[in-house]
């Protein structure tokens, strides 16, 4: 957009709510095969958005805060999911680095809007061995390489405590999956159009 075409900040809320939202086309959802674990589910909804040309569905917000509680994000590749935890990379040098040197946890957002569906993670980081780190550096190209010193590649991984499956409704009823995690596993909670449930909560533990 050129200079002369810009909104004037007069004008931006209106212009801002006057524009079209939860636009895309939701896959069925059939609450009663939703698996046990948080990591099950996200394999299928990730897939589910491949398959429907999300661009990039690999792309999410990492959220991090500073020593002093600042509040900080910024946009990364998920590099794996599993029951060791969210994976994802970058230099220890870097300030997402110090950040999480100072306060280790983390918030993980995948937004895909073609099937209006996100994704939200939050816990605590751990890093990955060392040898897990370099695995992870020598996979990458040899031009994302340059510039990385020895021993600042770092593999970490969010252990989550929570985990949020939503889902949009045109009638705004959306539908949530919320995964907490219990002593022996995770708590289930569903609620929405898809649940059945607008106005109370289905949980379930597995």
């Amino acid at each position: 957009m050129r200079p002369e075409q810009s909104i004037p900040s007069t004008d931006l809320a209106a212009w801002l709510r006057a524009l079209p939202a939860l636009t895309g086309t939701a896959p069925p959802l059939d609450l009663e095969t939703i698996p046990a674990e948080p990591e099950t589910l996200f394999r299928i909804w990730i897939a589910d958005a491949a398959d429907a040309h999300v661009p990039e569905p690999h792309a999410a917000t990492l959220a991090t805060v500073d020593a002093e509680g600042v509040p900080d994000a910024r946009t990364l590749i998920l590099k794996g999911v599993d029951g060791h935890g969210w994976a994802f990379a970058g230099p220890r040098s870097s300030r997402k680095g110090a950040q999480l040197a100072a306060a280790p946890a983390a918030a993980l957002g995948f937004w895909w809007q073609p099937v209006v569906r996100a994704v939200r993670v939050r816990g605590i980081v751990r890093e990955a061995t060392p040898e897990e780190s370099a695995a992870d550096l020598a996979a990458r190209s040899g031009a994302a390489r340059d510039g990385i010193a020895p021993g600042d590649w770092v593999l970490w991984r969010i252990i989550a405590s929570r985990v949020e499956f939503w889902q949009g409704s045109a009638d705004r009823n959306h539908t949530r999956i919320v995964y907490d995690r219990i002593e022996d596993g995770w708590r289930r909670t569903m609620t929405g159009a898809s649940a059945g449930a607008s106005e109370h909560d289905t949980e379930e533990q597995g």
